[in-house]
């Protein structure tokens, strides 16, 4: 039987009026939504500023016209709209801007699931949206940990916005220009997943044999054998977007490092490393993330300047402790914005693509 042929978007905006006209109507605007200088009780849509919210699909109810879904190139520049303007917003927490950010990219992807988009065109707005919500949540930082309930549901979107996007691979007979850094993307933010590293495994060669997905590949070797040393240099290395996936991991990471330094080094003494090594050997942003992290772990101090590796003096409690990662984040974007980021073609010189076998 021929398949249904799907509809192709029309609306010109990033909101369709006629939503626009019923949420300024029922009060459900975004403060990121009203038009400036509008006061009073009665706040009123800006359409240079108001982006379409998440409605989840019903049963049964008919598909949205075309009028009412954005066609790629509306969508790209939505997207673009987000991670420049809305992002660095000044007057708002990092944890509201995430919230309505993933929202809005949600709705991205499903204007973009409900129409006959090209899988190229659709490629280039998922990995878009993907990498502004990359972007987001590594903003976060320590401010994650307040709120364990959110950092879920974020942590949803970007898996969802990881499976939208390789489903999409999939479809191409032609490689992505961009597939191996998303590819590798998917790998870091899910570090130690064997799922994750077996559905990579399984790319063409050479896919695999390009720079940005080798680099995450040698990542999780250095993870699963628990080599810090080579783990930490990797990951000082990572470019801004591959930081960010890779960012929750980070805790993990160290958690780890410091019970097998404690296996390695404790006596009933006890042994002692200075805080500077500690700091560079785990990429920490400084000797007072270094003091906080020994502590955390029950590890004492001898003074200000080393830490104590002594029989039975080591606890896991809780989630690691939140670090701001200056050091492997937040110092790579080098002066650039976050809508410069994801609209890059790609963030380092001489990243090699994958060609079209002959």
């Amino acid at each position: 039987m021929p398949s249904c042929q799907l509809p192709m978007g029309t609306c010109p905006d990033m909101c369709p009026a006629a939503e626009r006209a019923r949420r300024e109507r029922e009060r459900r605007l975004h403060r990121f939504e009203v038009a400036p200088g509008c006061c009073g009780d009665r706040p009123r849509a800006d359409p240079q500023r108001t982006v379409k919210e998440y409605c989840r699909p019903a049963a049964g109810k008919p598909r949205p016209p075309p009028s009412e879904l954005r066609p790629p190139s509306v969508l790209l520049a939505t997207v673009r709209y987000l991670a420049s303007e809305v992002a660095d917003s000044a007057d708002a927490s990092r944890a509201e801007v995430a919230s309505f950010v993933a929202d809005r990219l949600r709705a991205v992807r499903l204007d973009l699931a409900l129409q006959d988009a090209e899988d190229a065109e659709a490629a280039v707005v998922l990995e878009a949206a993907l990498a502004t919500l990359l972007g987001v949540v590594a903003r976060l930082g320590p401010d994650a940990a307040h709120e364990p309930s959110d950092l879920v549901l974020l942590q949803t979107q970007v898996q969802e916005g990881f499976g939208s996007l390789r489903r999409c691979y999939a479809r191409g007979t032609a490689p992505h220009p961009r597939q191996a850094t998303f590819q590798g993307l998917f790998l870091l933010y899910n570090l130690g997943s064997p799922e994750a590293l077996h559905e990579v495994l399984q790319l063409p060669a050479t896919l695999r044999a390009c720079p940005p997905l080798r680099t995450a590949l040698a990542v999780v070797a250095a993870f699963r054998e628990g080599n810090a040393a080579r783990l930490f240099r990797l990951l000082r290395t990572l470019p801004y977007l591959p930081s960010c996936a890779v960012q929750c991991h980070v805790g993990h990471a160290r958690r780890g490092a410091l019970a097998r330094l404690h296996r390695a080094l404790s006596t009933s003494k006890g042994q002692t490393l200075p805080l500077s090594f500690m700091v560079y050997l785990l990429a920490l942003d400084g000797p007072n993330e270094a003091r906080d992290l020994c502590q955390a772990h029950g590890l004492p101090l001898d003074g200000e300047e080393k830490v104590v590796f002594l029989r039975g003096h080591y606890a896991e409690e809780g989630p690691p402790p939140a670090s701001s990662c200056y050091v492997l984040v937040g110092s790579k974007l080098r002066g650039r914005t976050l809508e410069e980021v994801v609209m890059a073609e790609e963030e380092d010189e001489g990243v090699d693509r994958p060609r079209s076998p002959a």
